[in-house]
């Protein structure tokens, strides 16, 4: 027998659902936005301990970084130079005149070889005149002497008659007195032999200081007019010696450099006229950093590499003035020198300062002059923190470090100036 068919309804589907309490509904109804406030917050919070932990980041590629390590630091100095004459004087004029060269540039020369000749008669007229006036006032001197000398006898001729005079009174006085004493002589006979023994004695005695008077006064006289003499022999003495230098003399063997003027011309005085290279002494001329030059002395040793030799030599000359941050250095080789050099070669020079042993230190770079080798930043964990150090000797490589810093940490040596001094910079790429 056939079933009739039955039609289905969603009474099999439905369930029976029990009551929600209000306080789930509640929860369950704030949930989803405390996650998402928690979200946020925790967001911020890595935000904010990022801004704390290095404010701004920095491309690695855009600084760079050195490890701080332990090692005997070499201060040196190693520059480029020019070769120059250690000798090569210019020959000045010592009076205006007309210039007659001996020589041409590039001639070798011995010394005391004439040059040069300057026709000054300026010069020489003013010679011929005082030695006219040397002449006169030496004779004047010899005069006063001869003076002298003729005062002085007058006045021996005197002081001789005086005491002839005084002996003669004297004998006077005795024979009166014996005749006297006999009763042949009054005794006012001998009284004026008395006297005239007392004024012998008087003239004695003026004849004597008149002599000394003589003597002192002729004495001053011929010594003021033979120290007129004297400073007159020195003016033409002078005078002599330049009229000699009008002859301009090689002061050396060497070669005639530059020449400065042209053959027969008029020249002033103390104008350049030629100069003199001695080629058998060369020095090396360097510049060095301004940092340096408070270290660089004379006598300080030195290396001079010429092609694949190196050369003993050592600083001759420091210049006292600072010029484009800069100080110009002379070094002169100890012992020989390379053959066949040139003016104006270029050489390179190597200057020890000092060697210190097992020290620690750093590559040197810009961060020494930014932060006056005061400050350094620090990089460890992607970050890069900003530490007061303490340097010390420095090289042109390296700079020593005495205080702030450990062996094996690393620091920013170059590009630290974008940091704006920050306490903390993150660094990416590192």
């Amino acid at each position: 027998m056939t079933r009739p068919n039955r039609i289905r309804d969603t009474s099999g589907q439905d369930s029976t659902i029990a009551g929600t309490p209000p306080l789930r509904r509640s929860l369950r109804r704030w949930a989803l936005p405390a996650a998402g406030a928690a979200l946020v917050l925790a967001a911020l919070v890595w935000v904010i301990a990022g801004w704390s932990g290095g404010g701004r980041s920095y491309d690695a590629a855009r600084i760079r970084i050195a490890e701080v390590e332990r090692g005997d630091l070499v201060r040196d100095i190693s520059a480029d130079g020019r070769v120059i004459a250690a000798n090569s004087p210019t020959l000045y004029a010592i009076a205006g005149g007309t210039v007659t060269l001996k020589v041409v540039a590039g001639d070798a020369v011995k010394e005391g070889q004439v040059l040069a000749e300057i026709d000054s008669p300026e010069l020489r007229s003013r010679l011929v005149q005082e030695e006219s006036t040397l002449a006169s006032l030496q004779a004047e001197a010899d005069r006063s002497a001869l003076d002298a000398r003729i005062a002085r006898a007058e006045a021996r001729k005197l002081l001789d008659q005086a005491e002839v005079e005084r002996t003669a009174a004297e004998r006077d006085l005795q024979r009166y007195s014996r005749g006297h004493a006999g009763g042949a002589v009054a005794q006012v006979d001998v009284a004026r032999a008395e006297d005239a023994l007392k004024k012998a004695e008087i003239g004695l005695a003026s004849a004597r200081e008149d002599y000394a008077l003589q003597g002192q006064g002729a004495g001053l006289d011929t010594r003021n007019r033979q120290l007129l003499a004297a400073r007159q022999r020195s003016v033409v003495e002078e005078l002599q010696r330049q009229v000699d230098a009008l002859n301009l003399r090689a002061p050396f063997d060497g070669q005639v450099g530059q020449v400065q003027v042209a053959q027969r011309s008029n020249v002033a005085a103390n104008a350049a006229i030629l100069s003199v290279v001695d080629l058998s002494v060369f020095e090396l001329e360097i510049k060095v950093p301004e940092s340096f030059a408070r270290d660089l002395g004379i006598g300080m040793p030195a290396q001079i590499r010429s092609g694949t030799e190196t050369y003993p030599a050592e600083v001759s000359a420091v210049s006292p003035e600072v010029v484009n941050g800069e100080v110009s250095a002379r070094v002169r080789f100890s012992d020989a020198q390379p053959p066949g050099l040139r003016q104006n070669q270029r050489l390179s020079a190597r200057i020890v300062l000092d060697t210190r042993e097992n020290v620690l230190m750093v590559a040197r770079g810009p961060f020494l002059e930014q932060e006056g080798g005061n400050r350094a930043y620090v990089v460890a964990d992607g970050r890069a923190e900003r530490r007061p150090i303490r340097t010390g000797a420095a090289s042109l490589n390296a700079v020593e470090i005495l205080e702030g810093l450990q062996e094996g940490e690393r620091i920013v040596i170059s590009g630290s100036d974008q940091f704006d001094n920050a306490d903390r910079v993150r660094i990416s790429g590192e």
